[in-house]
């Protein structure tokens, strides 16, 4: 960010005279599309300086706050080698941060990776969570491990990122899911229980970017029902919009449900949302007001899918959903605190 760099061992002088802080997020930069690290960036809180991630900016750059988010994603790689480059760099970070009393934030996306790891990624895990000073949490049903303290910061609505796009009309009938496409997100379930609907005035989009192993396996499903529309891309956000505002039902079938930026997304959209059952998805429920998060009671199936369809149809929606403590200046002042309160945790600032 064109800032002077320090030594390893120098405090940044935000850290010692109280007024601006500098955070470095480890996530990559904005790519002109719609993601998490946008929400970071644009609502840092007007106190607080971002940067993105690079193994020189961790190393040697200069910064108040290290804030951690999917830590797996720093140690893996398909090259053997680089994997084991990034071993060692993580290893030198953390003994990096320890020297200097940087405190780590750590964002607890979920509560373990969706796919496993090895067994080496495993204990970098591990390190990342001895290092952690202060756990920042996205819902009131997740629990930080270990002893580290802990907020609540709830992740942020796109009304304003999506306010320029032109929305479609909901179609009757007309049922979406959208988003990366991991197996664990239950694509090939949705489209299994949609073609059990014999109902021929129903239409299911799947968009999104697939897995390399699960793309042929959608392709091949689709191929069974003509009422199904494939978009395997990563969506823009133009077309994002276009598909979400589209839909009567946006369906989220996913095995393993803990926070979900595209159920903000589409909520931000004034979209009900179909979603496993789960205690964060009842707190959102709650949240936004009734009929706009539908919940359904173990393995998404073909009643999981009409019933959800019939609640979206019957329960009544009299205003848009409630998401007013996710503003942006809500959300970034309640990381600025987060940041002051883990620097006043390892001596470097005033609670």
């Amino acid at each position: 960010m064109g800032e002077a760099r320090a030594s390893a061992t120098a405090a940044p002088a935000s850290a010692r005279d109280g007024s601006r802080l500098r955070v470095l997020h480890c996530l990559a930069p904005p790519d002109g599309t719609t993601r998490y690290v946008d929400q970071m960036l644009a609502g840092a809180g007007g106190d607080v300086d971002v940067a993105t991630f690079s193994w020189r900016e961790a190393l040697l750059g200069r910064y108040d706050v290290l804030h951690v988010h999917w830590p797996e994603q720093l140690v893996r790689s398909r090259s053997r080698w680089r994997r084991a480059a990034r071993h060692v760099a993580l290893r030198a970070l953390l003994a990096r941060v320890r020297r200097t009393r940087t405190p780590v934030v750590r964002t607890l996306h979920n509560p373990a990776p969706h796919e496993n790891g090895t067994s080496a990624e495993a204990r970098a895990l591990a390190a990342v969570d001895a290092a952690t000073t202060l756990y920042v949490l996205l819902n009131p049903a997740t629990r930080a491990p270990g002893d580290a303290p802990a907020v609540p910061v709830p992740l942020g609505h796109y009304r304003d990122v999506f306010a320029h796009h032109r929305r479609a009309a909901a179609r009757r009938g007309h049922l979406v899911t959208v988003g990366l496409l991991r197996p664990y997100k239950g694509a090939e379930a949705l489209l299994t229980a949609f073609r059990s609907l014999p109902d021929p005035d129903l239409r299911l989009t799947v968009a999104g970017r697939p897995t390399a192993d699960l793309a042929p396996r959608l392709v091949a499903a689709a191929a069974e029902d003509d009422r199904v529309t494939l978009d395997l891309r990563f969506v823009p956000d133009a077309t994002f919009v276009q598909h979400v505002t589209s839909a009567e039902l946006v369906v989220l079938p996913y095995r393993e449900m803990t926070n979900s930026g595209i159920l903000l997304a589409a909520l931000s959209l004034d979209r009900p949302c179909l979603v496993p059952a789960s205690p964060t998805n009842a707190a959102i429920a709650a949240e936004v007001g009734p009929g706009w998060v539908l919940q359904y009671e173990g393995p998404f199936d073909e009643r999981a899918l009409r019933e959800g369809l019939a609640a979206a149809r019957a329960v009544p929606r009299h205003a848009p959903p409630d998401l007013s403590a996710r503003d942006s200046a809500a959300v970034g002042a309640a990381h600025d605190a987060a940041y002051r309160a883990a620097l006043a945790l390892v001596g470097r600032g005033r609670p």
